[in-house]
């Protein structure tokens, strides 16, 4: 697989503008408290700051959730129907006609509203609106926040509210609605991009949500309609919305057991010049030490695949049932060790109440027996 050497660019990016929005956000509010706190003891200025960082907080937990509302406001207002909202771990998903309360973690995103898309016309979906909807709010938001702290006079509360409000609304329009790629995932301008410039990410983009209303309702991939699973070209796959078609393949056979054929097209995909983003990157090399620990289970090979990188993966999406199924298998088939196997076991179970995809527990189960047939110690 191709590493990416340095410091990478988009991290720089975002430092540099939080940065700059913070210290706008510390000159604003030190005028504020110069022009209103003048003989102030200095305890009153210090609650001032102490609100301030507060304020930010909320602010921020906030606009998390206007942003997602954005897409889910510009979604339907295009012909979407809702699937999901999450912010954070938290995540109402649609399930039976029923809104229900899950987990769900994802490395790279504070929150995601995913949503079915209409029926293709002429190869095209509204894709600009619902990608670009949360930025709009965001901004929208911030905006009027701005306003309203110009003209009010200085409250208490309030008014620190009103500035962070809109300074980190600015910021979190800016930094998804202009194009990047951002570490795990591309963000929304990025995404917007692709879509408008390509027929061939759009069918992909549609069959992506297609196939998470499936899983929401309960249909397993292995399920789904195979004409969705097609592996795109090589140079089709350099595209980071198509590429998840080269993705869902290797997940389709691995819903199928058919593990060589998924090593194989798994380890293709890895090392060719593809625009897979991180966190499916990481997920399918997660899903490589799982197909090697039940075959040929390499010493070599699987410290090679679950390096330093790979492991901080797991750590950080230690709760996802993927990752607790390799790592049920590590311990039991690699370590040979029946108690921290048995604790992979146990956790796996316990989330399995708040996971938001029943159809994909049982799956991940089935992996997890097919790796405690290897031996019979667990």
């Amino acid at each position: 697989m191709k590493k990416r050497e340095g410091f990478p660019w988009y991290l720089l990016v975002l430092i540099c503008f939080y940065v700059t929005c913070g210290a706008l956000c510390g000159y604003l509010a030190a005028d504020q408290l110069g022009l209103h706190m003048a003989g102030a003891e200095f305890s009153t200025f210090v609650l001032h700051i102490g609100i301030l960082l507060v304020s930010m907080a909320i602010a921020m937990l906030a606009h998390t959730v206007i942003h997602e509302l954005g897409h889910l406001l510009f979604g339907l207002l295009t012909g979407y129907r809702f699937c999901s909202f999450r912010v954070g771990r938290l995540m109402l998903v649609k399930v039976e006609g029923r809104l229900r309360l899950k987990h769900l973690t994802l490395t790279g995103t504070g929150g995601q509203c995913l949503m079915l898309p209409p029926a293709m016309k002429n190869g095209k979906i509204p894709v600009a609106l619902y990608n670009l909807g949360g930025s709009i709010l965001n901004f929208t938001v911030a905006l009027i926040c701005l306003l309203v702290f110009l003209v009010l006079p200085w409250m208490l509360f309030v008014s620190e509210f009103l500035l962070m409000s809109a300074v980190i609304g600015f910021a979190y329009a800016l930094t998804n609605g202009i194009p990047m790629r951002m570490g795990f995932v591309d963000n929304d301008g990025y995404n917007a991009i692709s879509l408008s410039r390509n027929p061939q990410a759009m069918r992909a983009w549609w069959i992506q949500l297609q196939a998470n209303g499936k899983i929401c309702q309960g249909v397993r991939i292995k399920d789904m309609p195979e004409e969705w699973f097609t592996v795109p070209d090589d140079e089709a796959m350099r595209n980071s919305i198509t590429a998840t078609l080269g993705v869902f393949a290797c997940s389709r056979l691995m819903d199928e057991h058919r593990f060589l054929e998924a090593d194989a097209l798994m380890e293709k995909l890895l090392h060719m010049d593809a625009g897979i983003v991180g966190l499916h990157r990481s997920m399918m090399t997660c899903d490589r030490i799982y197909c090697e620990l039940i075959g040929a289970c390499d010493d070599k090979k699987l410290l090679a695949l679950r390096d330093k990188t790979q492991r901080r993966f797991e750590k950080a999406m230690s709760k996802h049932p993927s990752v607790l199924r390799t790592q049920y298998a590590w311990a039991l088939l690699y370590e040979k060790d029946r108690d921290t196997a048995r604790k992979y076991r146990k956790c796996f179970s316990e989330s399995e109440r708040s996971y938001p995809y029943p159809c994909e527990m049982t799956a991940e189960r089935e992996l997890m027996q097919i790796a405690r047939d290897r031996t019979n110690v667990v």
